[in-house]
């Protein structure tokens, strides 16, 4: 009877030892897995005239939000993440006007609009660049109707998240708001001078702070609420073509002979081209070219025909008197 007694003390001696055990192992997983308070956060902030207060500490940012089950949303982000969309689009058309018009109305009916924009007309073609804002539910619809519009060379894309820098300045701004409130309660009782002076410098620089914060906070809107899109569009003769890959020397060869005859084509149409667009210039260094080689033909010719009389005057003078000249003499 005593060795079960002693039996079951022992039992719940070891009982009472691993419930013990297990209480500590939770409390410091639970210590290691709570977020540590910002250290920029004060408990207590104190001024040198004497009065003091108790701040609020920096609140952690909202947890994101979860379905029923704990899980995730559907689209695998929390639903409080805050991410800037960006693209650049770099295109080609062969009809500018119709492009830069369709680009207009696709960025009417996105809800977006226009924040820069040029035109470069420095060569035989037009050259056009378009920073556009749409809302940020219409960034992959916007990107993916710009390649109707146009022929699509290339486009990269980029997602930025901010959410950690918008949730620690709207604590910061919070915890600005309750200071603002508690310097103005000061105020209202401050007697001295020197305290209502020092309380209204303060006053000002918080107030300050939370202008500055604000501004940031709508900036932050202003970017995540709407997309920036770059699109360049460039006007080209002929549109770029997308070619596969060519496997075998015979394929290959064919297709070396279809690009010599189309570079050829394409060349001889440039060529063309630029004569039709310069016409006049080229017919008046064409006269000028034709009369320099006609006076330099006219002056050889010349200068041809009076060399034979020449060598025979010299030879005239070099030939020396016979006897019979000499006696007649």
């Amino acid at each position: 009877m005593k060795r079960i007694l002693s039996l079951s003390l022992c039992a719940i001696l070891c009982l009472a030892l691993l419930c013990g055990c297990g209480a500590s192992m939770e409390a410091a997983d639970m210590a290691v897995t709570a977020p540590s308070a910002p250290s920029s956060s004060k408990a207590e902030m104190e001024f040198d005239y004497g009065y003091s207060y108790d701040m609020p500490a920096d609140e952690p940012a909202e947890a994101p939000a979860m379905t029923e089950d704990g899980a995730a949303p559907a689209s695998g982000l929390p639903a409080n993440t805050k991410l800037i969309y960006t693209a650049h689009i770099e295109s080609e058309t062969t009809a500018f006007d119709e492009a830069v018009a369709g680009l207009e109305k696709l960025v009417a009916d996105m809800g977006g609009y226009f924040e820069q924009s040029y035109v470069h007309n420095y060569g035989s073609y037009r050259s056009g660049g378009y920073t556009v804002r749409v809302p940020a539910e219409n960034y992959e619809a916007f990107c993916s109707a710009v390649g109707q519009l146009c022929q699509l060379n290339s486009i990269e894309r980029s997602a930025r998240d901010v959410s950690e820098a918008y949730y620690d300045t709207e604590s910061r701004l919070i915890t600005q708001q309750t200071k603002l409130e508690r310097l103005q309660t000061l105020l209202a009782q401050a007697e001295s001078m020197e305290d209502i002076i020092t309380l209204e410098s303060a006053i000002s620089e918080t107030e300050l702070a939370i202008e500055q914060l604000t501004g940031t906070l709508r900036k932050y809107d202003s970017l995540v609420g709407y997309s920036t899109v770059t699109v360049n569009i460039q006007e080209v003769y002929e549109l770029t073509e997308v070619e596969e890959p060519v496997i075998g020397f015979g394929a290959k060869l064919a297709e070396a002979f279809k690009r010599g005859s189309s570079n050829f084509v394409d060349s001889l149409q440039r060529t063309l081209l630029r004569f039709a667009r310069n016409w006049v210039g080229w017919i008046i260094w064409i006269v000028i070219i034709a009369l320099v080689v006609f006076f330099i033909v006219r002056s050889a010719r010349k200068r041809r025909e009076a060399k034979p009389n020449s060598f025979f005057r010299r030879r005239s003078r070099a030939v020396p008197p016979t006897d019979k000249e000499s006696d007649a003499k």
